[in-house]
């Protein structure tokens, strides 16, 4: 398993009450040593004692000892400041941003200059979605698209399902451990998308200590969906309703506008008027008229359009519009090792 030096001051740094990831991009982005990070959490931890250069490094080994729990099924892990720690896309603030990764597979996946869409939507699709949608990854694809989506059952697996057969690759984000796949019945397709030099990543080593967590924790993911792509599609979605409807899909859709994501929905005005699943799809286009429709005449010039209008920048990386990143402006990694 692969990790660094600098990963584990910053899980140790967030072990501290007070301590979040803005605190981190803030202190941390730029590797310090640990005399340095212990001074800086004495002056910021709301801790009833303070912090030494002892008490961290304990905190320190305590890490790797539950990270090497993760051994059998992790890869690696990345926080922000090694070189390896992938850049977020369009605009978040601090605190929203990662700083810590647990990867298995291909974490180049997820660098600027690869170009990623979520393809995401509800978990009960009928034959017709699962149709147009499975057309949608299969051109993404085709024009080299990696495919990220939540692993969820129904729209997200048809997706990673897709994106294999079309011989493309898939990103998997979890809102849970490696070592506890959820939902446990896609375990087998979590290992398809690692042998198809895919990736599944978290931001957790631990599980979950309530339903309450966990429910946040899917929230979390569905915010990652829209950072570490470079648009979101949304497949087909119930809206939020007082009859209990709703969906990550609209919370995803939601993060993507927040971070100046493009966004784009399968739609077609003609056959899908009445289909409750694409509620939240009229929602969207009704609500914002620059999102971009896709419905099978004009599927091409659609997923041309997403990646024509992928963000412009990626944190400290200048994309041009046809996918080809000029160059790292600042480089503040350091090296996994």
């Amino acid at each position: 398993m692969i990790y660094s030096d600098n990963a584990i001051n910053i899980l140790a740094a967030t072990t501290y009450k007070n301590i979040g990831n803005a605190w981190i991009i803030k202190n941390l982005k730029d590797r310090k040593s640990i005399d340095a990070i212990a001074f800086l959490l004495s002056k910021d931890a709301k801790e009833n004692y303070c912090v030494t250069r002892e008490d961290f490094e304990n905190k320190r080994q305590q890490i790797i000892n539950e990270i090497e729990k993760l051994k059998e099924f992790a890869d690696g892990v990345v926080a922000i400041g090694d070189s390896a720690f992938p850049p977020c896309r369009g605009n978040a603030k601090n605190s929203e941003q990662p700083v810590v990764i647990f990867y298995r597979g291909n974490i180049r996946l997820l660098m600027a200059e690869n170009r990623n869409v979520a393809v995401i939507g509800l978990l009960n699709p009928d034959n017709d979605i699962k149709a147009i949608e499975e057309e949608t990854v299969a051109e993404l694809v085709k024009n080299d698209v990696t495919i990220i989506s939540g692993l969820a059952l129904g729209c997200d697996s048809i997706a990673h399902r897709q994106a294999m057969r079309s011989n493309g690759k898939t990103v998997a984000i979890l809102p849970s451990p490696l070592n506890n796949i959820l939902p446990a019945s896609n375990i087998e397709l979590a290992d398809r998308i690692v042998k198809n030099n895919g990736l599944l990543i978290t931001e957790y080593y631990k599980d979950a200590k309530s339903s309450m967590e966990l429910r946040g924790r899917y929230q979390q993911r569905d915010r990652l969906q829209a950072l570490f792509s470079d648009g979101v599609v949304l497949s087909a979605s119930y809206a939020k309703n007082d009859q209990g409807n709703d969906s990550g899909s609209r919370l995803a859709m939601e993060y993507a506008l927040k971070y100046s994501i493009p966004r784009a929905v399968i739609y077609n005005r003609v056959t899908d008027v009445d289909n409750p699943k694409y509620e939240l799809n009229r929602q969207l286009i009704k609500e914002h008229k620059d999102i971009t429709i896709i419905e099978k005449n004009n599927l091409r010039l659609s997923v041309e359009k997403i990646i024509f209008n992928r963000p412009d920048a990626v944190n400290n990386w200048q994309v041009n519009k046809a996918g080809y990143n000029r160059r790292q402006l600042s480089l503040n990694f350091g090296d996994v090792y």
